[in-house]
């Protein structure tokens, strides 16, 4: 499966951004669905995940309660609705797709990435 995330910019904090990721190849709704992020000189971070169907979610203690992810999967998209934006949330987000989903969403090595959308956040 092909990742191509959009929507990344830059915005003042307390702003809101939303993130679509577009996925083309095998069937969309095979696979749960995430959003991770790198900061400049940190390591990779989990942010977000959906179940196949959209019923499940699961955040990051980080983002909980200000970021909403959802999936059309008749658009074979995934979206991150970011609200009440922080500087520390700077970095570079990817979208992924995984073939299992769990407790704690996908797992830390998803199956396929798409490259990374910029989102900076200015104080």
């Amino acid at each position: 499966v092909q990742l191509q995330a959009s929507g990344g910019g830059l915005v003042q904090a307390g702003g809101s951004l939303r993130l679509s990721c577009a996925a083309s190849g095998r069937t969309f709704s095979s696979y749960a669905m995430g959003w991770f992020r790198q900061a400049p000189g940190k390591e990779l971070e989990f942010v977000a995940a959906v179940s196949w169907s959209g019923g499940s979610t699961y955040y990051a203690d980080s983002v909980k309660g200000r970021f909403t992810i959802s999936r059309d999967n008749a658009k074979n998209t995934v979206y991150l609705q970011m609200n009440s934006l922080k500087p520390e949330d700077t970095a570079v987000y990817y979208c992924v797709a995984d073939t299992a989903y769990g407790e704690h969403g996908v797992r830390p090595t998803p199956d396929y990435w798409g490259q990374g959308t910029q989102v900076t956040v200015s104080s």
